[in-house]
């Protein structure tokens, strides 16, 4: 059975107009996707994210010195994976002496996880 159909000419839309409604629209504002997208960056790697679990799992400060033997990277290495965690606000650390004693701050992943759920 033969379709009858009818072709119109394309029709250019001005520049900003939509071709449909948007479906949905984002629940996070900007500053909020920023901060969630902070936090999911620094847990993208995968010692960083064993280092976070570490911490929780300990919950109360751990030394970088009882840290170091748990991976296989050089003392510099974890420092530097301490401090992009730092930076992004999951851990933070106290001085004693010559040592830093990390633990995870909270707020921070209870944020992440109320996004995720």
């Amino acid at each position: 059975m033969p379709v009858d159909l009818t072709l119109a000419p394309k029709e250019k839309r001005a520049a900003g107009d939509v071709c449909c409604e948007p479906i949905a629209l984002p629940d996070v504002d900007v500053a909020q996707a920023e901060q969630l997208s902070k936090l999911a960056k620094a847990l993208g790697d995968p010692i960083r994210l064993q280092i976070v679990d570490v911490l929780r799992s300990h919950a109360g400060e751990v030394c970088v010195c009882e840290l170091v033997p748990l991976f296989d990277v050089s003392q510099p290495t974890l420092s530097h994976h301490l401090r992009k965690l730092r930076e992004a606000g999951i851990v933070d650390s106290v001085k004693r002496g010559l040592w830093s004693y990390y633990f995870v701050k909270p707020e921070p992943l209870k944020e992440l996880n109320s996004w995720l759920s």
